[in-house]
């Protein structure tokens, strides 16, 4: 099986508003991965601009099935 992460995120902008996103699953490789990177990842995917603090919440690893290939 496939290792997927599902957490929850917020993330401000710097010129005013934000976004935020729950339950998220994304495609990882290995067992684990960092919140820089899960931050990094979110913003380039979604091809965001003038992004100012990121926070990653509830965190956790499943077994799943890659849905990219």
């Amino acid at each position: 099986m496939d290792k997927r992460v599902v957490f929850d995120f917020e993330i401000d902008f710097s010129n005013g508003g934000g976004i935020q996103g729950q339950e998220f699953r994304l495609d990882i490789e290995g067992d684990d991965i960092d919140d820089k990177a899960l931050a990094d990842f979110i913003i380039e995917d979604m091809r965001l601009l003038m992004v100012g603090e990121v926070r990653i919440l509830n965190k956790r690893i499943i077994e799943e099935q890659h849905k990219r290939t």
